[in-house]
């Protein structure tokens, strides 16, 4: 019997990949932000992220390999623009997973209201305790991993199912006029709800029939989890829950309206677990990614060093470090949740707006230009609406370009030397 996906069973792994416990905070973050005008958002960003997906698909079935984005700009671009990737799909990482952490500790929040430093003392013993569960080369399970998000999906389609009852019975909330940077503003967080629609095209080898099922697949999966957060948000706009503290407690709020009890146990315990198990699962493989970027001499090579259960622990010591060096920073200057998603979701546009490049050089189909130019007009609107969050992106882009054209250099003048 096959172990390989078919085009349904590739868009609910995509499906479950992009929702995690985001969908529990993220449509009462940007109704925070945005208000009625959230769901303008959400369907906005959906429709326009679909020929992103669509472009990522065409590539993935064309060139089918593991390296998935850095190949494909590789070969558009040539070799450093593809190590570039690679190396700013390393380097969102100490943002992104504190961001996560953070998320995470919005559901620990749901059983224990800590004040003072207490809350960033716990944020970092998570921390030390994914450090000394990956030192031993221990990892929480893929399929551990997807039965929690499987759950989690499972909530969510009650949630919906519960709103449904009594949306027959309600005045419904409308958008009654729409601002353009309320929208703006919702987009640029809603969007880390999508980040990851690229990693689908890692696993092409694992499809059936690349070519007839990968596109079918992401196209399926992204449209689905569009559809997902686009209700969630809706119902929190059509069942506000006011007196939540934070974003999560107002899902919780919102499943105790519907069942009546148990929401703080059910999303509290699934927030938790399934946050902690996505970050040690990146912790995990980034450690190796830095370690495999040291083999090839791009960065030092102590982080090649691996203990006896082969981890490389000065390429994971290092990574936990500058998450905690990036917590301490956001505690103390005051940078918001909000904040880190922007600066992770501004290296992704910066990627996925070099992906799109990449296919206007690579794909013949007919009208791929078109499907490209909105693909890519979409990655500037978002890094305008991204706006200052777009620093840390253009750094560590600059700064990678830099580098690496450096180690080209010297390694030519030792070249040249020799002969």
């Amino acid at each position: 019997m096959s172990h390989k996906l078919g085009r349904l069973q590739g868009a609910a792994m995509m499906a479950t990949t992009l929702l995690g416990t985001g969908v529990f905070i993220l449509p009462q973050m940007t109704l925070a932000l945005a208000g009625s005008n959230a769901v303008i958002a959400w369907l906005v960003l959906t429709l326009a992220i679909l020929p992103v997906a669509w472009v990522f698909g065409r590539l993935a079935a064309t060139f089918s390999h593991a390296a998935g984005p850095a190949y494909f700009t590789e070969l558009a671009f040539g070799a450093v623009l593809g190590r570039v990737i690679g190396l700013m799909f390393l380097l969102v990482v100490p943002i992104g997973a504190p961001a996560a952490l953070l998320m995470t500790y919005e559901f620990i929040e749901l059983f224990w209201h800590f004040t003072g430093a207490w809350p960033l003392l716990i944020q970092l013993s998570m921390l030390a305790l994914l450090w000394w569960v990956n030192r031993g080369g221990i990892q929480v399970s893929a399929k551990l991993q997807l039965g929690l998000t499987l759950l989690i999906v499972a909530v969510v389609v009650a949630l919906i199912a519960g709103g449904s009852r009594e949306i027959s019975q309600l005045s419904m909330a409308v958008v009654s006029k729409i601002e353009v940077n309320a929208v703006m503003a919702a987009m640029a967080i809603g969007l880390w709800s999508f980040l990851g629609i690229e990693a689908v095209t890692h696993l092409s080898d694992d499809f059936i029939d690349p070519k007839r099922d990968m596109l079918a697949a992401i196209i399926i999966g992204t449209s689905l989890v569009g559809v997902i957060y686009l209700l969630c948000t809706c119902l929190l706009l059509w069942f506000p829950m006011s007196h939540a503290t934070n974003s999560a407690e107002a899902m919780v709020m919102l499943f105790n309206h519907f069942f009546g009890a148990g929401g703080t146990v059910i999303i509290g315990i699934l927030g938790v677990a399934s946050g902690l198990a996505t970050v040690n699962v990146y912790s995990a493989g980034c450690a190796r990614l830095m370690a495999s970027f040291a083999e090839q001499g791009l960065l030092p090579e102590a982080l090649c060093h691996k203990n006896a259960k082969g981890v490389p622990i000065n390429a994971l010591s290092l990574l936990l470090i500058a998450m905690a060096v990036i917590l301490v920073i956001a505690e103390f200057y005051g940078a918001s949740l909000e904040t880190l998603i922007s600066w992770s979701n501004g290296v992704f546009v910066l990627i996925y707006s070099l992906c799109m490049l990449a296919a206007a050089k690579l794909l013949k189909d007919k009208g791929i230009y078109w499907i490209v130019a909105f693909s890519a007009a979409f990655c500037g609107l978002l890094a305008w609406s991204i706006g200052a969050g777009m620093l840390y992106g253009g750094l560590i882009f600059s700064g990678c370009v830099m580098l690496l054209w450096t180690l080209r250099r010297v390694r030519a003048v030792k070249l040249n030397s020799r002969i």
